[in-house]
């Protein structure tokens, strides 16, 4: 199987003592969607940062499409690998929204002529390209978000880390953002974001990275959001649809539907067959 992302053992600490990883282990399928799940300070962050080789390992190693990420590679990878950080402010800083889409390819080498259509690219896959020539603080922060994601796409990664994307986004612009990461991804992309939103990571992904105290907690499909033991010990909570299963079925929620609308559909069947069943009784 050809993985995007394959770590092994990662341990980084920071310079004030804090362990921030403690023998991280874990592989990404290519073209698959990943949301990282855990409380603050669980070391969500820090492992995307290794990622996109922002930090490099202090021990054990990171594979980015098989190539490992160090000093050498370092350059290499930034360019394999997109990170969008949680605020956009961080990263959007350009007199104008063209100027800052435009900062990836103009940095690695791009001519004129491609740095355009690039830009140009990157503005329509996220619905902004009627504001390039705005600046930047003018804009709204979803909007503002958008940008960034944009100056991530104009490099054309293969790989798309996002950093609590979802973070103060109101529902129009996270329904916008679910609508951007599930084009990328049709058209190839690995997408990794870590979360706290356990009802996107549960609608959204193909795996589910629970982490906590610097270590990874568990990895598997999303019926581990249903495990009772996995939830409770990360501090997180279930998502909406399996709270609702689990108040109708108790333990054998584990086969939720993954949307509110998929849920409904269910138990509007469940329902037509029992009242189907009680009129042929009576």
């Amino acid at each position: 199987m050809d993985y995007a992302v394959e770590v092994q053992n990662l341990a980084f600490r920071y310079k004030d003592g804090t362990e921030a990883l403690r023998g991280v282990t874990m592989k990404v399928r290519k073209g698959s969607k990943t949301a990282i799940l855990g409380p603050n300070g669980a070391g969500k962050s820090t492992l995307l940062f290794h990622l996109n080789g922002v930090y490099l390992p202090q021990r054990g190693n990171v594979k980015i499409l098989g190539v490992e990420v160090n000093r050498k590679t370092e350059k290499m990878i930034r360019k394999m690998v997109g990170l969008v950080f949680q605020d956009p402010d961080d990263q959007v800083f350009s007199p104008t929204v063209w100027e800052d889409v435009a900062f990836g390819p103009v940095n690695f080498g791009s001519s004129r002529e491609e740095v355009e259509l690039k830009v140009k690219s990157a503005l329509e896959a996220v619905g902004m390209e009627e504001f390039a020539g705005k600046m930047p603080f003018h804009l709204s922060y979803g909007q503002r978000k958008r940008v960034a994601i944009a100056g991530v796409l104009a490099v054309n990664p293969e790989i798309l880390l996002l950093d609590e994307p979802h973070a103060f986004l109101d529902p129009r612009a996270r329904e916008d953002l679910y609508d951007i990461l599930e084009k990328e991804n049709r058209e190839g992309k690995t997408i990794i974001v870590a979360t706290h939103d356990v009802d996107f990571a549960y609608e959204w992904s193909d795996e589910i990275v629970v982490m906590k105290d610097g270590r990874i907690l568990a990895q598997g499909g999303i019926e581990i959001l249903s495990r009772e033991e996995i939830v409770e010990e990360a501090g997180l909570e279930y998502p909406k649809v399996v709270k609702l299963f689990k108040a109708i079925y108790g333990p054998r929620a584990e086969g939720a539907p993954r949307t509110i609308e998929e849920a409904a559909k269910l138990l509007n069947s469940l329902l037509e067959n029992r009242t189907s069943s009680k009129v042929q009784k009576e």
